[in-house]
């Protein structure tokens, strides 16, 4: 006997708008596992909806050819997201090409710490789907526009997102700072260099040098002394409004490094010249992050009894 109820129309399952429909892929391409990493993301991604792309070295050091290569600046003309796949190394190096593009980055760490790439390999696909869909926290990191002055000329311009290092060379002997802030002299000072490091760069070689933890949500600069001779001379916390300027009195093979990556050797009577970069670094988080989260993950807060 027939019915005479109504037939159910179809389902429809159609997708959730994309917040991010081009995601290109940084790897960290040397490491062990990295191309296949890259290409089950890329897949992913696929799935999801996005038009992938892979950053030019990435996809020439992987051997990937499916997908589009493009260079930084390309990047920023066409892609909404980059996703770094690696470690803090590899998103510090993206960070500070990308950055002046305002293309946001999300981490996925296969490196060993991951202060800021956050996101466990194992949980990609949870967090992604999320994140490429808006659900996330925006952080926003400064960075430092640093460069070197000799004779009244710049010699040498880079940025840093973590530090900016002045040390002395392989000699067992200190080196002389003359440190100034925004004009004013501060210090000569006898160590074997000076760090100034960005909140992103408080957990790193200020750490290790007896530096404190500088939230990134504090718009500030942290100067930490490696070994001073005199141990009156601390870490101190300026506002990264401010310039700092170190020259070096004495001392012999003195060298200034950026984020651990540029290197230039200095003279006596060089000035380094570190200010606030007029770009940011826009990093996402998976939805209720915490910077807390991290320094007792990371750090190994709470642990033992």
């Amino acid at each position: 006997m027939p019915s005479n109820a109504p037939s159910r129309p179809a389902v429809s399952r159609q997708r959730l708008p994309l917040r991010f429909a081009h995601v290109v892929i940084v790897g960290k391409y040397h490491a062990p596992g990295s191309r296949k990493a890259v290409d089950e993301i890329a897949h992913f991604l696929q799935d999801e909806g996005c038009v992938v792309s892979l950053e030019e070295q990435t996809a020439l050091n992987t051997g990937l050819t499916n997908f589009p290569a493009l260079s930084v600046a390309a990047i920023g003309a066409q892609c909404d997201l980059a996703l770094v796949v690696g470690g803090d190394g590899t998103m510090l190096g993206i960070g500070r090409q990308l950055a002046r593009h305002g293309v946001p980055l999300v981490g996925i760490n296969q490196g060993r710490l991951g202060f800021i790439t956050d996101i466990a390999f194992e949980d990609y696909r949870d967090s992604l789907r999320a994140i490429l869909h808006g659900n996330f926290e925006e952080d926003s990191r400064a960075l430092m526009a640093a460069s070197v002055w000799r004779d009244g000329r710049c010699v040498f311009e880079a940025t840093a997102l973590n530090d900016v290092v002045v040390n002395r060379g392989g000699v067992a002997s200190m080196i002389e700072l003359r440190v100034e802030v925004d004009g004013h002299f501060v210090a000569n000072q006898r160590a074997d260099g000076l760090i100034i490091a960005s909140s992103t760069g408080s957990t790193a070689y200020a750490l290790s040098a007896g530096g404190p933890l500088l939230h990134p949500g504090i718009g500030g600069w942290v100067m930490v002394p490696i070994a001073p001779h005199t141990l009156s001379n601390r870490p101190v916390v300026l506002p990264y409004t401010c310039e700092i300027a170190v020259e070096i009195v004495s001392g012999r093979d003195a060298s200034a490094n950026f984020d651990m990556q540029s290197l230039t050797s200095l003279l006596h009577g060089d000035r380094i010249v570190v200010r606030k970069s007029e770009h940011a670094l826009r990093l996402l988080h998976p939805s209720g992050w915490s910077y807390f989260d991290t320094l007792r993950k990371k750090l190994h807060w709470n642990e033992g009894g």
